[in-house]
């Protein structure tokens, strides 16, 4: 058992309502109009499904819902990530204010509604009346018959992402490849004309210090020549008359002690004076006048000169600006690998079709347990002779969800070809195949709650006795609910719950309580011949909920 309880105040046309639930096979009826589904709207926005103001009932300031469950094993793990209170049982709570806005609770701790949709299919299974609809649209199709199958699509779907992702930059690299070739050709006659240049990195500031020195190589020897004669001039040179000045202190420091100190200054400037001598005449002994040199450089100066102004640079800049080329050289080759990007695209290609025909395989044989399993209800649903076709074929081209194409089939009557099920123009029919289908999948997923929305819809008489009787099969493995119209259906539930409007000043408003006994075999009598019971419809009442019990 699953579902233990549900409790509403203010909603929709309920005050307040606490309904518990129990194993087995509960059957839930009323008239028209009585709110037969309120419990199942109730669930579905317990569980985080969207809600607006119109479901809090007028007059009140809120709408409280309240959902009691067994914790089922597969949400312990869910529980213990989101530091909320692992219990026997699993208590859900939404409040929904008259502005539509919602709160959320899980155990008595806030929570959110995509975590309540998240464990919304650990807990009920729910299959409504329009459920067909669906089986029409290639998506939900697909889906169906991979959850049949146990297959996961999302490595297909990864795949497909990667080999789309690399098929996209090998065409955009082609379409790119003219561009790209202008761009290497540019940038390769650059560096070829700088290359040939090859400048250095210091070479600018050497080749001016260089010119500079040949350039005025005349004037400065004429510099040093000028100022060694006055250095050594025998009459008039500076170290002549230091060296005069000297022996002369030296020659009285013994009248004028004073005069010893001032002749060791004049030693230390005479010494200085002979070291810038010999260093002028180590300079001009290198110096040389050379005009072919001096012309070499005005044209290696040139060069680079040229060269920047042509790409507007400093001269300066040059090394580095080759370097940029080679760089941007280098970048444009590895993005224009073609060689490379095709074969990505053509790994990636592999990759897809590999795993797509690994799921290809597996819906092909579910298709056919699932075709066979479904024909199998249709005949318990008053179809003999029908035939149901889950049909995989060759999808036009390769999507993200595989290769296949898969389309639902149905053959209603023996001798007749399958034709697409958006085809089968039979209301009636479609509700027993959309409840077959239900009947045949209901053990796809974990959830021990299975909850049928008025999905008898359109089918009566001996049909609705074979319904009746699945869904009492079905009950003995799993918790089911069925909201019904159907007498046949009802009167072979294990339990009844039934659903009634209440007229008052105050407004109207709906209540659900369990039936029994008498009470029950009135609401089955009201449901084979209307209001006006009559004591040949409750005697056949009571025979169908005798004959009901009897398949236990």
């Amino acid at each position: 058992m699953s579902l233990r309880r549900i409790g509403l105040r203010d909603f929709v046309i309920v005050e307040q309502l606490e309904v518990d639930f129990q194993t087995g096979f509960t059957a839930l009826t009323g008239e028209t109009g009585a709110g037969k589904s309120i419990l199942i709207d109730a669930l579905q926005l317990v569980l985080g499904h969207r809600a607006d103001t119109g479901f809090v009932r007028q007059g009140a300031s809120r709408a409280e819902l309240m959902a009691e469950f067994d914790t089922p094993a597969t949400l312990e793990g869910f529980l213990s990530d989101n530091d909320m209170p692992g219990e026997e049982t699993l208590l859900l709570r939404r409040v929904i204010d008259a502005q539509g806005k919602s709160k959320f609770w899980i155990n008595g701790v806030p929570a959110t509604a995509t975590q309540l949709r998240s464990i919304a299919g650990a807990l009920v299974d729910i299959h409504g009346q329009h459920a067909w609809q669906g089986l029409t649209q290639p998506e939900s199709v697909r889906q169906l018959l991979d959850a049949y199958a146990g297959a996961d699509s999302t490595p297909t779907q990864r795949a497909y992402a990667q080999w789309r992702s690399a098929d996209k930059a090998l065409q955009q690299a082609r379409s790119m490849e003219e561009t790209h070739q202008r761009e290497r050709e540019r940038l390769l006659w650059q560096i070829a004309e700088i290359d040939k240049l090859a400048p250095g990195p210091q070479e600018w500031e050497e080749l001016n210090t260089q010119h500079g020195r040949l350039s005025n190589a005349q004037a400065l020897m004429d510099a040093a020549n000028n100022a060694i004669a006055s250095l050594e001039g025998e009459d008039g040179g500076a170290i002549t008359q230091v060296n005069r000045s000297l022996h002369a202190l030296q020659d009285q420091a013994h009248v004028e002690p004073g005069f010893s100190a001032m002749a060791e200054s004049l030693e230390s400037c005479l010494a200085q004076l002979e070291d810038v001598m010999r260093s002028l005449n180590g300079y001009l002994r290198h110096a040389e006048l050379d005009p072919d040199k001096l012309e070499q450089l005005d044209q290696r100066l040139g060069s680079w000169i040229s060269l920047a102004r042509r790409y507007k640079r400093a001269p300066e800049d040059l090394p580095a600006l080759l370097q940029g080329w080679h760089a941007e050289l280098l970048a444009l080759e590895a993005s224009s690998d073609m060689v490379q990007l095709t074969k990505n695209a053509q790994q990636a290609q592999e990759a897809y079709q590999k795993v797509a025909a690994t799921l290809s395989q597996a819906r092909q044989q579910a298709a056919k347990r699932l075709s066979k399993a479904i024909t199998a209800a249709m005949q318990d649903l008053g179809m003999a002779g029908g035939r149901f076709v889950a049909q995989v074929s060759p999808a036009r081209e390769p999507r993200s969800d595989g290769i296949d194409d898969v389309e639902l089939l149905v053959a209603g009557h023996p001798g007749t070809d399958p034709k697409p099920i958006a085809k089968v123009a039979s209301g009636g029919e479609l509700s027993r195949i959309s409840l077959a289908i239900a009947i045949s999948t209901s053990q796809l997923g974990q959830a021990p709650t299975l909850i049928f929305d008025e999905i008898d819809s359109g089918i009566g008489g001996a049909v609705a006795d074979s319904v009746g009787r699945v869904m009492r099969a079905l009950g003995r493995d799993r918790q089911v609910l069925a909201v019904t119209h159907l007498a046949q259906v009802a009167a072979r539930g294990d339990h009844h719950l039934l659903v009634a409007k209440q007229r008052s000043k105050g407004g109207t408003t709906s209540h659900i309580r369990t039936v029994a006994d008498d009470e029950r075999i009135n609401e089955i009598a009201r449901m084979l011949g209307g209001e006006n019971l009559s004591a040949t419809s409750r005697a056949h009442a009571q025979e169908m909920i005798a004959g009901g019990m009897n398949d236990r």
